[in-house]
């Protein structure tokens, strides 16, 4: 799983350099956080936006925002799910930006954190899909594996990071 997600080193729309890490972040600097959220069954939830992209829930940080709030915030918004316990960290990308300027005026810049949390969920509602946010068009709950291997038709970072999950033994 490592060398997966040690591989992915740049963002270009974004313009950022990466390096993947296990050391957890400084909280004050973590300005993305994307999610593992395992139901009560252990099933892992993903999500469909209307442009087809796959991911784990997730998203950028608002101002004054703690990173529970930012996993509840985006659980809700993304996959209309209730975080059930505190998010354990797993993994991070210390993103260093290329632009003169930070992405929103609050986040750190140019060095950033973009973590990666487990955190137990209750799947209660619909994606509340805010007009700022992607559009959510599908939540599933899917067994780790099954989940990583739908996940890997968009996106083999956040495969990678439901399997890092089931090897380190933090899904149940």
């Amino acid at each position: 799983m490592t060398d997966t997600l040690r591989s992915f080193t740049s963002v270009p729309y974004a313009n950022v350099d990466l390096a993947f890490t296990d050391d957890p972040p400084e909280v004050d600097d973590v300005s993305r956080a994307h999610v593992v959220a395992v139901t009560p069954r252990g099933t892992v939830v993903v999500c469909r936006s209307v442009e087809e992209w796959r991911f784990l829930p997730g998203g950028t940080r608002e101002p004054g925002e703690t990173v529970p709030d930012l996993v509840a915030r985006e659980l809700c918004e993304e996959a209309g799910c209730a975080l059930r316990g505190e998010p354990l960290f797993l993994c991070r990308y210390v993103a260093t930006s290329r632009n003169p300027e930070p992405y929103r005026p609050h986040l750190p810049h140019p060095v950033a954190s973009w973590a990666y949390y487990v955190a137990p969920v209750e799947v209660v509602d619909e994606p509340s899909n805010p007009p700022d946010g992607e559009r959510v068009v599908e939540v599933l709950d899917l067994p780790p594996d099954e989940a990583a291997t739908w996940l890997q038709q968009e996106d083999d970072v956040h495969a990678a990071v439901v399997l890092l999950a089931v090897e380190r033994g933090l899904l149940s």
